[in-house]
């Protein structure tokens, strides 16, 4: 869950940034900024996206990483929740925000995957159409 005073309040501290957008997903916030999905708030604590360029300044500052259960199981997410003390300076929240948004832009930019057909629909051959050849 999350109260509608701390989204005010991140979205009124991250909007030098840009334009703040949040989506409801999943019991949380998926927060937005020009359009960039960098951070997830979950009961009222906030994780910006991280990758291998800036995983590394999050561990440093003992920043704790999102974990979710799932069929009884830690999953983990790239996201880490910013420093307490960033909650209470805006300077310093925009500097987490940014790392947040710099590995957004990456993700952006690599190429996405192609997707697998189905195993069951590789390999089969079409039927044969009326007419006598297959498309």
């Amino acid at each position: 869950m999350v109260s509608p005073d701390f989204l005010d309040y991140l979205t009124d501290v991250l909007a030098p940034l840009g334009s703040v957008r949040s989506k409801r997903m999943f019991g949380g916030v998926g927060i937005y900024i020009d359009g960039l999905f960098c951070a997830i708030i979950l009961d009222d604590c906030l994780y910006f996206k991280a990758d291998d360029d800036n995983e590394a300044q999050f561990k440093a500052a003992h920043c704790v990483q999102f974990t979710y259960q799932k069929l009884g199981e830690t999953s983990a997410l790239r996201y880490y929740r910013v420093p307490d003390e960033a909650m209470d300076d805006a300077s310093d929240m925009l500097r987490w925000a940014r790392l947040g948004m710099a590995a957004a832009l990456r993700k952006q930019a690599q190429p996405q995957a192609k997707k697998k057909k189905p195993a069951s629909a590789a390999g089969k051959p079409r039927p044969a159409r009326a007419g006598g050849l297959a498309k």
